[in-house]
Protein backbone atom coordinates (compact mmCIF):
# COMPACT_ATOMS: atom_id res chain seq x y z
CA UNK A 1 0.00 0.00 0.00
CA UNK A 2 1.29 3.48 -0.86
CA UNK A 3 2.24 6.23 1.59
CA UNK A 4 0.48 9.56 1.04
CA UNK A 5 2.29 12.90 1.01
CA UNK A 6 0.83 16.40 0.98
CA UNK A 7 2.71 19.53 -0.05
CA UNK A 8 1.47 22.63 -1.81
CA UNK A 9 3.71 25.37 -3.17
CA UNK A 10 1.58 28.00 -1.42
CA UNK A 11 2.58 26.57 1.96
CA UNK A 12 5.95 28.14 1.26
CA UNK A 13 4.31 31.51 0.55
CA UNK A 14 2.88 32.12 4.03
CA UNK A 15 3.65 35.74 4.93
CA UNK A 16 4.72 35.84 8.59
CA UNK A 17 5.61 39.52 8.65
CA UNK A 18 8.78 41.57 8.95
CA UNK A 19 9.77 40.98 12.57
CA UNK A 20 11.57 38.15 14.34
CA UNK A 21 8.37 37.12 16.11
CA UNK A 22 5.94 40.02 16.41
CA UNK A 23 5.87 42.80 13.81
CA UNK A 24 8.86 45.09 13.40
CA UNK A 25 8.52 48.30 15.45
CA UNK A 26 10.69 51.40 15.32
CA UNK A 27 9.25 52.60 18.64
CA UNK A 28 10.18 49.34 20.38
CA UNK A 29 13.47 49.22 18.43
CA UNK A 30 12.51 45.88 16.89
CA UNK A 31 14.33 45.84 13.58
CA UNK A 32 12.75 44.29 10.49
CA UNK A 33 14.36 41.03 9.42
CA UNK A 34 13.94 38.84 6.38
CA UNK A 35 13.34 35.66 8.41
CA UNK A 36 10.58 35.60 11.02
CA UNK A 37 11.04 32.62 13.37
CA UNK A 38 8.10 30.93 11.66
CA UNK A 39 9.28 31.81 8.15
CA UNK A 40 7.89 29.25 5.68
CA UNK A 41 11.31 28.51 4.22
CA UNK A 42 11.92 26.06 7.07
CA UNK A 43 9.04 23.85 5.89
CA UNK A 44 9.98 24.39 2.26
CA UNK A 45 13.51 23.14 3.01
CA UNK A 46 11.95 20.02 4.53
CA UNK A 47 9.99 19.42 1.32
CA UNK A 48 13.04 20.01 -0.83
CA UNK A 49 15.04 17.46 1.18
CA UNK A 50 12.20 14.97 0.66
CA UNK A 51 12.62 15.60 -3.07
CA UNK A 52 16.44 15.69 -3.19
CA UNK A 53 16.78 12.56 -1.03
CA UNK A 54 14.73 10.50 -3.45
CA UNK A 55 11.97 9.87 -0.89
CA UNK A 56 9.39 11.45 -3.19
CA UNK A 57 9.72 8.39 -5.43
CA UNK A 58 8.37 6.27 -2.58
CA UNK A 59 5.43 8.55 -1.75
CA UNK A 60 2.08 9.14 -3.41
CA UNK A 61 1.46 12.84 -3.91
CA UNK A 62 -1.93 14.00 -2.62
CA UNK A 63 -3.39 17.32 -3.72
CA UNK A 64 -4.59 19.62 -0.97
CA UNK A 65 -8.09 21.00 -1.43
CA UNK A 66 -9.16 24.10 0.49
CA UNK A 67 -11.16 23.32 3.61
CA UNK A 68 -14.71 24.61 3.45
CA UNK A 69 -16.42 26.91 5.93
CA UNK A 70 -18.29 23.87 7.20
CA UNK A 71 -14.99 22.06 7.80
CA UNK A 72 -13.56 24.99 9.79
CA UNK A 73 -16.73 25.68 11.74
CA UNK A 74 -16.87 22.14 13.08
CA UNK A 75 -14.06 23.08 15.47
CA UNK A 76 -13.99 26.91 15.47
CA UNK A 77 -16.66 29.52 16.15
CA UNK A 78 -17.93 31.09 12.89
CA UNK A 79 -16.62 34.51 13.97
CA UNK A 80 -13.04 33.21 13.76
CA UNK A 81 -13.31 32.37 10.07
CA UNK A 82 -15.02 35.69 9.42
CA UNK A 83 -12.19 37.54 11.15
CA UNK A 84 -9.54 35.68 9.12
CA UNK A 85 -11.45 36.56 5.94
CA UNK A 86 -11.40 40.23 6.96
CA UNK A 87 -7.68 40.31 7.80
CA UNK A 88 -6.69 38.35 4.71
CA UNK A 89 -8.47 40.93 2.53
CA UNK A 90 -6.43 43.83 3.92
CA UNK A 91 -3.74 45.19 1.52
CA UNK A 92 -0.92 43.89 3.74
CA UNK A 93 -2.86 41.49 5.94
CA UNK A 94 -2.36 41.93 9.66
CA UNK A 95 -2.23 40.52 13.17
CA UNK A 96 -4.53 37.52 13.50
CA UNK A 97 -5.24 38.37 17.10
CA UNK A 98 -2.39 37.56 19.50
CA UNK A 99 0.37 39.92 18.41
CA UNK A 100 2.62 37.25 16.86
CA UNK A 101 0.38 35.39 14.40
CA UNK A 102 0.49 37.29 11.13
CA UNK A 103 -1.83 36.60 8.23
CA UNK A 104 -0.65 38.24 5.02
CA UNK A 105 -2.81 39.44 2.16
CA UNK A 106 -4.50 36.39 0.70
CA UNK A 107 -3.17 34.21 3.52
CA UNK A 108 -6.60 32.77 4.16
CA UNK A 109 -6.25 30.66 1.02
CA UNK A 110 -3.03 29.15 2.37
CA UNK A 111 -4.53 28.48 5.80
CA UNK A 112 -7.54 26.76 4.22
CA UNK A 113 -5.21 24.67 2.06
CA UNK A 114 -3.30 23.70 5.20
CA UNK A 115 -6.44 22.46 6.96
CA UNK A 116 -7.66 20.96 3.71
CA UNK A 117 -4.40 19.07 3.19
CA UNK A 118 -4.87 17.41 6.56
CA UNK A 119 -8.44 16.51 5.59
CA UNK A 120 -7.48 15.02 2.22
CA UNK A 121 -4.77 12.80 3.65
CA UNK A 122 -7.11 11.69 6.44
CA UNK A 123 -9.85 10.87 3.94
CA UNK A 124 -7.56 8.77 1.78
CA UNK A 125 -6.14 6.88 4.75
CA UNK A 126 -9.57 6.11 6.24
CA UNK A 127 -10.99 5.08 2.87
CA UNK A 128 -7.98 2.84 2.20
CA UNK A 129 -6.54 4.67 -0.81
CA UNK A 130 -3.23 4.99 1.03
CA UNK A 131 -2.09 3.13 4.13
CA UNK A 132 -0.72 6.15 6.02
CA UNK A 133 1.00 9.40 5.20
CA UNK A 134 2.54 12.76 5.97
CA UNK A 135 0.85 16.12 5.43
CA UNK A 136 3.61 18.73 5.28
CA UNK A 137 1.23 21.64 5.71
CA UNK A 138 1.79 25.26 6.69
CA UNK A 139 0.68 27.24 8.70
CA UNK A 140 0.55 24.88 11.70
CA UNK A 141 -2.53 24.50 13.86
CA UNK A 142 -2.33 23.04 17.36
CA UNK A 143 -2.34 26.34 19.30
CA UNK A 144 -5.54 27.62 17.66
CA UNK A 145 -8.42 27.16 20.13
CA UNK A 146 -12.09 27.18 19.26
CA UNK A 147 -12.25 30.99 19.51
CA UNK A 148 -9.37 32.11 17.25
CA UNK A 149 -5.77 32.10 16.05
CA UNK A 150 -2.78 31.78 18.37
CA UNK A 151 0.94 31.03 18.31
CA UNK A 152 1.49 31.09 14.52
CA UNK A 153 -1.57 28.84 14.12
CA UNK A 154 -4.62 29.99 12.14
CA UNK A 155 -6.89 26.92 12.03
CA UNK A 156 -6.43 23.79 14.14
CA UNK A 157 -5.51 21.41 11.32
CA UNK A 158 -5.40 18.15 13.29
CA UNK A 159 -8.75 18.91 14.91
CA UNK A 160 -10.31 19.88 11.57
CA UNK A 161 -9.15 16.51 10.22
CA UNK A 162 -10.36 14.62 13.31
CA UNK A 163 -13.78 16.28 13.14
CA UNK A 164 -14.02 15.41 9.44
CA UNK A 165 -13.12 11.79 10.23
CA UNK A 166 -15.82 11.72 12.91
CA UNK A 167 -18.68 13.56 11.24
CA UNK A 168 -18.13 12.83 7.55
CA UNK A 169 -16.25 9.54 7.46
CA UNK A 170 -18.18 8.05 10.37
CA UNK A 171 -15.39 7.09 12.76
CA UNK A 172 -16.33 6.74 16.42
CA UNK A 173 -12.91 7.19 18.04
CA UNK A 174 -9.90 9.23 16.92
CA UNK A 175 -6.67 9.92 18.81
CA UNK A 176 -4.50 13.01 18.35
CA UNK A 177 -0.94 12.60 19.63
CA UNK A 178 0.94 15.90 19.64
CA UNK A 179 4.72 15.81 20.12
CA UNK A 180 5.32 19.44 19.20
CA UNK A 181 7.46 20.91 22.00
CA UNK A 182 4.78 23.44 22.92
CA UNK A 183 1.57 22.44 24.63
CA UNK A 184 -1.29 21.58 22.27
CA UNK A 185 -3.61 24.01 24.03
CA UNK A 186 -5.91 24.60 21.08
CA UNK A 187 -6.49 20.90 20.51
CA UNK A 188 -7.13 20.44 24.22
CA UNK A 189 -9.64 23.28 24.19
CA UNK A 190 -11.57 21.96 21.20
CA UNK A 191 -12.01 18.41 22.53
CA UNK A 192 -12.18 19.28 26.25
CA UNK A 193 -15.65 17.79 26.76
CA UNK A 194 -15.67 15.19 23.99
CA UNK A 195 -14.57 11.58 24.61
CA UNK A 196 -14.71 10.73 20.90
CA UNK A 197 -11.23 12.25 20.43
CA UNK A 198 -8.40 11.31 22.78
CA UNK A 199 -5.83 14.14 22.97
CA UNK A 200 -2.27 13.55 24.18
CA UNK A 201 0.33 16.32 24.34
CA UNK A 202 4.04 15.74 25.00
CA UNK A 203 5.67 19.11 25.60
CA UNK A 204 8.28 21.11 27.45
CA UNK A 205 6.71 22.16 30.71
CA UNK A 206 5.55 25.81 30.71
CA UNK A 207 7.35 26.66 27.47
CA UNK A 208 4.26 27.98 25.65
CA UNK A 209 1.50 28.92 26.25
CA UNK A 210 2.00 30.18 29.80
CA UNK A 211 0.37 28.26 32.64
CA UNK A 212 -1.10 25.47 30.54
CA UNK A 213 -0.27 21.83 29.92
CA UNK A 214 -0.35 20.43 33.45
CA UNK A 215 -1.22 16.79 34.12
CA UNK A 216 -4.19 18.06 36.14
CA UNK A 217 -5.90 19.25 32.93
CA UNK A 218 -8.00 16.18 32.21
CA UNK A 219 -11.09 17.42 30.35
CA UNK A 220 -14.60 17.99 31.69
CA UNK A 221 -17.93 16.20 31.69
CA UNK A 222 -17.99 13.23 29.33
CA UNK A 223 -14.51 14.27 28.17
CA UNK A 224 -12.89 13.85 31.59
CA UNK A 225 -9.94 11.49 31.35
CA UNK A 226 -9.59 11.84 27.59
CA UNK A 227 -7.07 14.69 27.68
CA UNK A 228 -3.56 13.66 28.68
CA UNK A 229 -0.65 16.05 29.18
CA UNK A 230 2.94 14.91 29.57
CA UNK A 231 4.88 18.02 30.64
CA UNK A 232 8.60 17.27 30.45
CA UNK A 233 11.35 19.27 32.20
CA UNK A 234 13.56 21.45 29.96
CA UNK A 235 16.57 19.56 28.62
CA UNK A 236 14.73 16.34 27.82
CA UNK A 237 16.16 14.44 24.90
CA UNK A 238 15.73 11.14 23.10
CA UNK A 239 15.60 9.12 26.33
CA UNK A 240 12.85 11.23 27.92
CA UNK A 241 10.66 11.12 24.82
CA UNK A 242 11.23 7.40 24.35
CA UNK A 243 10.19 6.77 27.95
CA UNK A 244 7.09 8.96 27.56
CA UNK A 245 6.03 7.02 24.48
CA UNK A 246 6.52 3.68 26.21
CA UNK A 247 4.86 4.58 29.51
CA UNK A 248 2.08 6.96 28.45
CA UNK A 249 1.35 7.22 24.74
CA UNK A 250 1.39 3.57 23.70
CA UNK A 251 -0.55 2.32 26.76
CA UNK A 252 -3.11 5.13 26.31
CA UNK A 253 -3.64 4.25 22.67
CA UNK A 254 -4.04 0.57 23.50
CA UNK A 255 -6.57 1.45 26.20
CA UNK A 256 -8.54 3.79 23.96
CA UNK A 257 -8.46 1.68 20.76
CA UNK A 258 -8.90 4.52 18.25
CA UNK A 259 -9.88 3.82 14.66
CA UNK A 260 -7.38 6.45 13.47
CA UNK A 261 -4.30 8.12 14.95
CA UNK A 262 -3.41 11.66 13.93
CA UNK A 263 0.06 12.86 14.93
CA UNK A 264 0.75 16.55 15.46
CA UNK A 265 4.29 16.30 14.16
CA UNK A 266 6.29 19.28 15.39
CA UNK A 267 10.08 19.27 15.35
CA UNK A 268 10.73 22.09 17.79
CA UNK A 269 11.82 19.63 20.49
CA UNK A 270 14.98 19.26 18.42
CA UNK A 271 18.30 20.12 19.98
CA UNK A 272 18.84 22.93 17.45
CA UNK A 273 15.46 24.66 17.76
CA UNK A 274 15.47 28.32 18.88
CA UNK A 275 12.02 28.32 20.52
CA UNK A 276 12.47 25.60 23.15
CA UNK A 277 15.12 23.95 25.30
CA UNK A 278 14.88 20.26 24.49
CA UNK A 279 17.49 17.92 23.03
CA UNK A 280 15.82 15.47 20.63
CA UNK A 281 17.86 14.48 17.57
CA UNK A 282 16.72 13.13 14.22
CA UNK A 283 17.32 9.64 15.60
CA UNK A 284 14.97 10.48 18.46
CA UNK A 285 12.22 11.54 16.08
CA UNK A 286 12.85 8.38 14.08
CA UNK A 287 12.22 6.35 17.24
CA UNK A 288 9.05 8.31 18.02
CA UNK A 289 7.75 7.64 14.52
CA UNK A 290 8.63 3.94 14.59
CA UNK A 291 6.98 3.46 17.97
CA UNK A 292 3.70 5.08 17.01
CA UNK A 293 3.59 3.49 13.54
CA UNK A 294 3.98 0.07 15.16
CA UNK A 295 1.32 0.96 17.72
CA UNK A 296 -1.07 1.98 14.93
CA UNK A 297 -0.63 -1.45 13.36
CA UNK A 298 -1.77 -3.00 16.63
CA UNK A 299 -4.72 -0.74 17.44
CA UNK A 300 -6.14 0.66 14.19
CA UNK A 301 -4.87 -1.45 11.30
CA UNK A 302 -2.03 0.98 10.65
CA UNK A 303 -4.26 4.00 9.97
CA UNK A 304 -2.03 6.91 10.94
CA UNK A 305 -1.78 10.45 9.60
CA UNK A 306 1.15 12.76 10.40
CA UNK A 307 0.31 16.48 10.19
CA UNK A 308 3.09 19.06 10.35
CA UNK A 309 3.06 21.41 13.33
CA UNK A 310 5.95 23.64 14.48
CA UNK A 311 9.72 23.57 14.19
CA UNK A 312 11.94 26.60 13.70
CA UNK A 313 15.45 25.41 12.84
CA UNK A 314 15.93 25.75 9.08
CA UNK A 315 19.17 23.80 9.52
CA UNK A 316 17.89 20.74 11.36
CA UNK A 317 14.13 20.44 10.89
CA UNK A 318 14.50 18.96 7.37
CA UNK A 319 16.59 16.06 8.69
CA UNK A 320 14.29 15.43 11.66
CA UNK A 321 11.33 15.40 9.29
CA UNK A 322 13.09 13.15 6.79
CA UNK A 323 13.70 10.60 9.56
CA UNK A 324 9.93 10.36 10.11
CA UNK A 325 9.27 10.06 6.37
CA UNK A 326 11.84 7.27 6.16
CA UNK A 327 10.04 5.33 8.89
CA UNK A 328 6.83 5.60 6.87
CA UNK A 329 8.39 4.43 3.60
CA UNK A 330 10.91 2.05 5.24
CA UNK A 331 13.51 3.36 2.80
CA UNK A 332 16.72 4.95 4.13
CA UNK A 333 18.18 7.64 1.92
CA UNK A 334 20.15 10.45 3.61
CA UNK A 335 22.02 10.19 6.91
CA UNK A 336 21.80 12.95 9.51
CA UNK A 337 24.91 15.08 8.83
CA UNK A 338 24.66 16.71 12.28
CA UNK A 339 24.52 13.43 14.20
CA UNK A 340 28.16 13.07 15.24
CA UNK A 341 28.26 16.65 16.48
CA UNK A 342 24.94 16.67 18.32
CA UNK A 343 25.12 13.29 20.05
CA UNK A 344 28.02 14.52 22.19
CA UNK A 345 25.71 17.05 23.89
CA UNK A 346 23.60 14.68 25.98
CA UNK A 347 19.96 13.71 25.84
CA UNK A 348 20.34 9.94 25.62
CA UNK A 349 20.26 9.41 29.39
CA UNK A 350 16.94 9.38 31.23
CA UNK A 351 17.24 11.73 34.20
CA UNK A 352 15.38 11.31 37.48
CA UNK A 353 13.21 14.41 37.00
CA UNK A 354 12.21 13.22 33.52
CA UNK A 355 11.30 9.76 34.80
CA UNK A 356 9.21 11.24 37.60
CA UNK A 357 7.35 13.56 35.21
CA UNK A 358 6.45 10.71 32.87
CA UNK A 359 5.51 8.36 35.70
CA UNK A 360 3.13 11.02 37.05
CA UNK A 361 1.36 11.23 33.69
CA UNK A 362 1.35 7.44 33.27
CA UNK A 363 -0.91 7.09 36.33
CA UNK A 364 -3.68 8.84 34.40
CA UNK A 365 -3.88 6.23 31.64
CA UNK A 366 -5.98 3.98 33.86
CA UNK A 367 -8.94 6.38 33.47
CA UNK A 368 -9.19 5.79 29.71
CA UNK A 369 -11.95 3.44 28.63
Amino acid sequence: MSIGYVWNTLYGWMDTGTGSMMGASVGARLQPITHHLAHPDTKRRFHELVCASGQLEHLRSIQAIKATAEDINRVHVPEHLQNMQRISALPAGGDAGDGVTMLGNGGLEIALLSAGGAIELTRKVVQGEVSSGYALVNPPGHHAPRQGALGFCVFNNTSVAAAYAREVLGLKRVAIVDWDVHHGNGTQDIWWQDPSVLTISLHQHLCYPANLGYTTERGEGDGHGYNLNVPLPPGGGNAAYRYAMEKVVVPALHAYQPELIIVGSGFDASIMDPLARMMVTAAGFRNLARTIIDCAKDVCEGRIVFVQEGGYSPHYLPFCGLAVIEELTQVRTVADPFNDFLTTMGGDELLTAEREAVDSAAKLVRDIR
